[in-house]
């Protein structure tokens, strides 16, 4: 008998647990080599392909297009050439033995590792899979467990006629969601709305809003049967000789006689609908976290940047092929505050001593990774430029528009995107002039930059014209105050209005 070798979607880096499916480059009943790329998925950082660990024959595909798999799920059954192939369009995976209580590692990472003995190093996502040649050989007996199965073709996985239920185990953010829903449900001096975790997690993975629905049960307790009401409404009853319209539970939308949807809150007619995953859902959740944990203060001034512009146009005329862009002269000149300032390029971390108590301390860094905020057809991104302080003004501009052309094309690693210390936000490209940004966690400050536009300013007691702009800091009030702030700032800007003082020092 044959192993069929099951590969799990690998633990992608920088925590990531999820990743849509986007593409299939193979097919059941084809023959793939170590290494070949067999996927593209996408996570909530960047787009990329999955190699095969394993060489043989594709016997299932567990996933389609579009779905969204967790990490240490199965991602594809391959068996050895030469044996038969059986399509399966709707997988189950089951253990032969009894499982094994592992940690949590060894249902991603750790299994992952274990599974790719045969990759023979290429790349997977910065990291690769491990050294070896040709097909697996396994030194150990293979644990028996949840996240590591082997299916049989000549043993059913599961009884036809008896739906698979996966154990699900809640997450912290599932923990929070339920418990929002809980607050948003309850009807004040009545029974909690919902109560049972199955019914809410049921109305969760099928997107209906409990707080439209009216309970059934005691006190207007929401019980399955109205779940499952709302997701597959029973079919209308008809009295004899009488026609009724048919009433259905209600919940985030409703159907019109038209065909459209309508919202049940507003009465306006819905439009689209747009899942929030990705890196749509990445920002919302970190964003989120920044606004809930940071307590954030926010300081701009405006700035004379004429001699910068005027600088910026005499380096082009001499060489207009490898002039550094004003971003990236503005980049230099925050890595140089920030050697100035270091309190801004430091990171608070949460720790739990010995009695189980939580503290705080504040980490510093030992050189400066610059994030620049890019816009991407995939939403704005946040590439770094890692040891910046290290570069000069032309080096800083290569990394700037390498960066912006990898998370354009969807291919920006995780640790390039993952590993900034303060963050520089040029919106001025956008047409506006300033705007309190939000930090981006866990970092403790990011600086603004405005559009650069003529503006009346008083020079020697005279008025004139000059190129201005604005300059905003919103930093982490926990790790330094107005003062240090404000010194940054100012630095910076001063930087910029004597750019050519500045870059001699620096």
């Amino acid at each position: 008998m044959s192993e069929t070798k099951v590969f799990l979607l690998p633990d992608l880096g920088e925590g990531l647990t999820e990743a849509e499916l986007v593409n299939w480059l193979v097919a059941v009943g084809d023959e793939i080599r170590v290494d070949q790329p067999i996927a593209e998925v996408e996570t909530a950082k960047s787009m990329v392909e999955v190699p095969s660990p394993y060489a043989g024959t594709v016997a299932v595909l567990h996933g389609e297009p579009g779905q969204t798999l967790d990490v240490g799920k199965p991602l594809i059954s391959v068996t050895p050439i030469g044996s038969p192939v059986v399509e399966q369009k709707t997988p189950v995976v089951e253990p032969v033995e009894s499982p094994v209580v592992e940690p949590v590692e060894t249902a991603t990472g750790e299994t992952y590792r274990d599974e790719v003995k045969a990759g023979s190093g290429n790349v997977l996502i910065g990291y690769g899979t491990p050294g070896g040649h040709g097909v697996s050989k396994r030194t150990r007996p293979r644990k028996s467990s949840t996240a590591t199965s082997v299916i049989e073709p000549d043993r059913p996985a599961i009884e036809p006629d008896r739906p698979a239920i996966e154990p699900h185990e809640i997450t912290s953010a599932e923990k929070a969601a339920d418990d929002l829903l809980l607050l948003r449900t309850r009807v004040p001096g009545k029974l909690g709305a919902v109560i049972s975790p199955l019914v809410r997690r049921m109305a969760r993975d099928h997107g209906v809003d409990l707080g439209g629905l009216q309970g059934s049960g005691a006190s207007g307790l929401i019980m399955r049967k109205d779940v499952e009401a709302a997701i597959a409404p029973a079919p209308a009853v008809e009295a004899v000789g009488t026609r009724r319209p048919r009433v259905e539970p209600r919940s985030v939308v409703e159907s019109v006689e038209t065909g459209t949807e309508t919202d049940s809150r507003t009465g306006l007619g819905i439009t689209a609908r747009t899942p929030v995953r990705g890196v749509r859902k990445a920002v919302a959740a970190n964003m989120t976290r920044s606004r809930s944990e940071i307590p954030e203060a926010t300081v701009w001034v405006d700035v004379d940047a004429t001699a910068l512009v005027e600088m910026h146009a005499v380096l082009k005329k001499a060489n207009p092929h490898n002039t550094p862009g004003l971003l990236a002269f503005i980049a230099r000149f925050v890595t140089a505050g920030l050697k100035k300032y270091p309190a801004l390029n430091t990171r608070i971390v949460t720790t739990e001593d010995a009695a189980g108590g939580e503290s705080q301390e504040i980490v510093a860094f030992d050189g400066v990774n610059l994030g620049f905020a890019a816009q991407t057809d995939r939403g704005l991104m946040v590439p770094s430029i890692r040891n910046a302080d290290k570069m000069s003004a032309r080096d800083l501009d290569a990394e700037i528009r390498r960066l912006t052309a990898v998370v354009r094309e969807g291919k920006a690693t995780p640790s390039e995107l993952g590993s900034g210390t303060f963050t520089l936000n040029n919106y001025g490209v956008f047409g506006v002039d300033g705007s309190a940004a939000i930090i981006n966690h866990p970092e403790v400050g990011i600086l603004g930059v405005g559009r650069i536009i003529d503006k009346p300013w008083v020079v020697n007691g005279t008025l004139a014209v000059r190129k201005v702009t604005e300059l905003t800091l919103t930093f982490d009030h926990r790790v330094c105050d107005g003062g240090t702030a404000g010194g940054f700032l100012r630095y910076v800007a001063d930087a910029i209005e004597n750019p050519g003082s500045v870059l001699s020092d620096v």
